[in-house]
């Protein structure tokens, strides 16, 4: 299966490892392929660095930019998560000779009080330009959880972002940002969708994007050096409602995550069979027949979308027995 570069990337990004802007540790840890299963890098401006130390993460950053873009090796995609429109024009600037190694840029709490200004400057950036620079942007606000106007505005946020369909590879949720609204927390051996009011969220997300655009799982608060089987356990449980529930790849937040969300992505080698029979249908005037191992039921209209996945998956991540 050929897939373009849209495509591929769209997919490729995986469990996403955060870290600080300020860590200057992180190039010589990417040099050393410390970070198991690193397909994608998120260097954060926002929440994790203090209002007063902004100024002096963004210069932090430049130098680990530097370090990056020097390097022989094959980088992971790497992101920068801004926190305003304003900030993110400053922001191209000022690594504005780094962009070959930038894919793109997070753009925290993206709702109607700020998309329009995202959308006019991410055409802006591109206009011209042989080398694209994505976004991702991250629903988490009040004004998404609000019910009583949330499928309204989530419908109004695709429209827009549907105008920049191109430059859109991931649309995220922030699983946290959720939470704190109604002061929620779930435990070590709880999964996200535990929580009704996260959950209902999260399905109307779904509902509306998952159909057009690669919608990317919640950050997984629990880590340790090594599995102790419990915080993987729990992470193991999440990804795979992630998966049934229609989420692609996952916020990592320590390295230890990464070969789990890794293990993930793969898909099952039945899967995978199914999915190839069913993209190279031949079955005549047939469009229904029984799966590989003759357990289950293949439709070739009822189907066919969910095997593309599977195939894009199975090529980028693999297949497991």
């Amino acid at each position: 299966m050929v897939l373009d570069e849209e495509e591929y990337l769209k997919y490729s990004i995986g469990g996403l490892l955060y870290v600080p802007a300020m860590n200057k540790k992180v190039p010589q840890k990417v040099k050393e392929g410390r970070f198991p299963n690193l397909t994608s890098l998120a260097f954060c401006l926002e929440d994790t660095i203090k209002d007063e130390c902004l100024e002096e993460a963004e210069l932090s950053l430049k130098g680990i930019l530097d370090e990056l873009k020097k390097m022989d090796i094959a980088l992971p995609l790497i992101f920068i998560r801004i926190r305003t429109p304003e900030h993110m024009r400053h922001v191209c600037e000022l690594y504005r000779e780094y962009r070959e190694i930038i894919t793109g840029y997070i753009l925290p709490k993206f709702d109607l009080s700020n998309m329009d200004g995202y959308i006019s400057l991410i055409k802006e950036i591109n206009k011209g330009s042989t080398k694209k620079t994505y976004i991702m942007p991250i629903l988490e606000s009040r004004m998404v959880a609000d019910i009583g106007t949330r499928v309204g505005t989530l419908s109004k946020i695709k429209e827009a972002i549907d105008t920049v369909k191109e430059y859109v590879l991931n649309v995220r949720v922030g699983g946290n940002d959720f939470c704190n609204l109604y002061g929620l927390r779930r435990s070590v051996s709880q999964s996200i969708y535990d929580i009704g009011v996260i959950r209902d969220i999260f399905v109307d997300i779904i509902n509306i994007f998952a159909s057009d655009y690669v919608v990317s799982g919640p950050v997984w608060e629990y880590f340790g050096p090594e599995c102790d089987g419990k915080w993987d356990v729990g992470l193991a449980k999440e990804l795979e409602l992630d998966r049934l529930n229609g989420f692609i790849g996952k916020t990592a937040i320590h390295p230890s995550q990464l070969p789990l969300i890794h293990e993930s992505m793969k898909v099952k080698k039945s899967d995978y069979d199914d999915a190839m029979k069913i993209l190279d249908w031949n079955n005549g005037s047939l469009g229904v027949a029984k799966s590989e191992d003759g357990s289950r039921m293949n439709e070739v209209k009822v189907h066919g979308k969910w095997a593309g996945k599977i195939a894009v998956l199975g090529e980028i991540y693999g297949v497991k027995e």
